[in-house]
């Protein structure tokens, strides 16, 4: 199972990440606190001091066309930010 899918660049996980040293990433959503610790840690090369999880809900839509009423969602996707341990950072613009 692979846990870390990717990391979440946006203008507020850049923000959290400049200044309370705290990155967001895409997982697994099976995947438990420890066992995206570990990823992490082994991935990066970082110790880390606390993970939260967020799982965010699919998406519903709705689209009325030609042929009739189409529904549609979003897949349901889990976020974890990760705080890692003072004096320590990931560089995710390092292998682009």
């Amino acid at each position: 199972m692979n846990i870390l899918i990717k990391p979440i660049i946006t203008e507020k996980a850049t923000a959290n990440s400049e200044l309370n040293n705290c990155y967001t990433f895409q997982v697994n959503t099976k995947a438990n606190k420890v066992e995206i610790k570990k990823a992490v840690e082994a991935a990066y090369g970082v110790s880390v001091e606390k993970v939260r999880t967020i799982n965010v809900r699919p998406d519903r839509s709705t689209k009325f066309t030609k042929t009739g009423i189409q529904h549609g969602k979003t897949n349901a996707v889990k976020k974890a930010i990760v705080q890692l341990a003072e004096g320590e950072m990931i560089d995710l613009y390092s292998n682009m």
